[in-house]
């Protein structure tokens, strides 16, 4: 009994003293540890230093996260005003079936009624569509913002290296500062047409034969049906002829328009092409008819001249702060008689203010005149040559 307990102890004794250098290892090899991060930490002091702010105006600095936070609302803003846009036009189509079942209803239900109550329907629906064309623009301006954000801010953040495209922002702003439809009517009402009106139309103009040839009994001659066609002292034949014009005309509106590709809210190819008249095939190059009522959109350019008795200071402000080019002129005012250097600066309706601000920091004395451009051609700006 005295011996199991005396070998018990020294089995126990010589594991103590076993594990004591794998104590001591562990120990050590934990304070090399914190030691190499220490050095580490205090090797990399950028780690400690603040966040350099994304943007800042008199004293106010606004933050990555405030950044994104601001952009975050301001989708879901737009998403909004989008979908509201979007039921209105919901609306007016309701509308347009609504007055045309009630007015087929009360055509074909009885047979004094005269056949023009189909014919100042389809005006009505004419008007409704025009309406609705409106309205389809106005959901298009704020779907093309929607759209913008998805496609080149967090799209392009999914994507290596994880950043935004870099003109993103130039085309939100310029869109913020300076509404404008990003399509034309003529889009938008052939879109709108061929979406859902032609086929209201198309009923209309068969309700309205019908409702000659049938009512008050059919119609035993051509002659008879032409006859019927006339509306108080306009003769049938102009009744007719005005119907083939309006319906003729309605057709060649939406073949006309059929490649126009602008309207963002649609299950649509990306809108990044902006020389692009027809829907953009795989290799973003214009493919299909022409489409010949689609105008041409380019994003407002202008021309800054810069009257200054420092042009090379003002001229390094702008070459660093816009990234633009600046042409030197010499000219001479008239009233003092001074030799006084003009700049020329080609630039975007965004960079105009950040213009003036870089030359208000060289030279307060300078004289700015900034105008619209017709157009810009080479670097920076639209391509010289035609690809």
């Amino acid at each position: 009994m005295g011996e199991g307990l005396g070998m018990r102890a020294r089995v126990t004794a010589n594991a103590a003293e076993s594990t004591l250098p794998h104590r001591e290892a562990f120990a050590l090899e934990r304070g090399i540890s914190m030691a190499v991060k220490s050095s580490k930490a205090k090797k990399n002091p950028k780690q400690d230093e603040p966040e350099e702010p994304v943007w800042t105006y008199r004293g106010y600095k606004l933050r990555t996260s405030e950044f994104v936070t601001a952009m975050v609302h301001l989708f879901r803003a737009e998403i909004q005003r989008a979908n509201v846009w979007r039921q209105r036009l919901d609306t007016t189509t309701n509308w347009a079936v609504v007055a045309t079942g009630a007015t087929l209803s009360i055509a074909f239900s009885q047979a004094a009624v005269h056949h023009g109550i189909i014919i100042l329907n389809t005006l009505l629906v004419l008007w409704f569509l025009f309406i609705e064309a409106r309205r389809y623009r106005y959901y298009e301006l704020w779907s093309y913002r929607v759209r913008l954000m998805e496609t080149d801010f967090y799209a392009a953040m999914l994507v290596p290296p994880f950043h935004p495209s870099p003109e993103w922002a130039e085309s939100l702003a310029e869109n913020l500062l300076t509404p404008s439809f990003p399509i034309s009517m003529w889009e938008a009402f052939g879109r709108r047409l061929r979406r859902n009106y032609f086929w209201i139309f198309l009923i209309l103009y068969a309700s309205w034969a019908a409702k000659i040839w049938l009512f008050p009994e059919p119609a035993t001659s051509l002659s008879e049906f032409v006859s019927r066609s006339a509306v108080g002292p306009v003769p049938g034949e102009v009744m007719i002829a005005l119907g083939f014009l309006l319906y003729t005309s309605l057709a060649l509106i939406a073949i006309a328009t059929v490649t126009m590709t602008r309207a963002t809210g649609e299950v649509l190819p990306r809108f990044g092409d902006e020389s692009a008249t027809a829907a953009p095939s795989m290799q973003g190059k214009p493919q299909g008819l022409r489409a010949f009522l689609a105008p041409r959109h380019r994003r407002r350019q202008l021309l800054a001249l810069v009257i200054t008795d420092k042009p090379e200071p003002v001229a390094q402000r702008i070459l660093s702060d816009l990234g633009r080019g600046v042409t030197a002129m010499q000219g001479k005012g008239m009233y003092t008689g001074k030799q006084r250097s003009i700049l020329i600066c080609a630039l975007t309706v965004t960079e105009a203010h950040n213009l003036k601000a870089a030359v208000a920091k060289e030279d307060p004395q300078a004289f700015v005149i900034v105008s619209p451009a017709q157009e810009i051609l080479g670097r920076g700006f639209n391509p010289l040559e035609e690809k």
